[in-house]
């Protein structure tokens, strides 16, 4: 038995999280246009696309195959955006099955935002970090969504993933 939470637990907690916010805001279409403001998203929607686009791009850089320009990941509408989600989850699903020793592979970060010594990181920690990114983003939409008077009732905490 392994003592830490897996890669494939942090997808399905993931994947549990799109599925409660694509039925919430399916729901709740306006919502979509709710003023936002975070990560510089000015709606909801913006975020939404955020989220699952980065998803997409981290990927796809894991994969080794070309990143998607942020500007072709579609705006909208929901539908749109979660197939970019769908698109990512059967690509990190497909990752999954990758030999063990690759996790720790270093990758070289590309982005002249991150310190030259700490840009090379293990694949492992770059999935780590795409999968925990929507799960934190998610948690300020909760937030966000409660503070405009629309409670969501999510559960986004680990605690709460259908997993043991």
């Amino acid at each position: 038995m392994s003592v830490g939470i897996s890669l494939e637990e942090l997808l399905t907690w993931n994947e549990q999280s799109a599925e409660f916010w694509k039925a919430h805001l399916d729901a709740n279409p306006n919502l979509l246009e709710l003023s936002c403001g975070i990560d510089g998203a000015p709606t909801v929607q913006e975020l939404v696309r955020h989220i699952w686009g980065a998803e997409l791009r981290w990927c796809e850089r894991l994969a080794a195959v070309p990143e998607t320009p942020r500007e072709q990941i579609p705006a909208g509408p929901l539908e749109a955006l979660y197939e970019i989600h769908h698109r990512a989850v059967a690509m990190f699903r497909e990752l999954l099955t990758a030999p063990d020793n690759l996790w720790d592979d270093p990758y070289i970060l590309k982005f002249d935002w991150i310190p030259s010594e700490r840009r090379a990181v293990s694949r492992r920690k770059i999935a780590a970090h795409a999968l925990i990114h929507s799960q934190r983003h998610w948690a300020q939409l909760a937030t966000l969504v409660r503070n405009a008077g629309f409670p969501s009732n999510f559960f986004g905490d680990v605690l709460f993933a259908n997993f043991s």
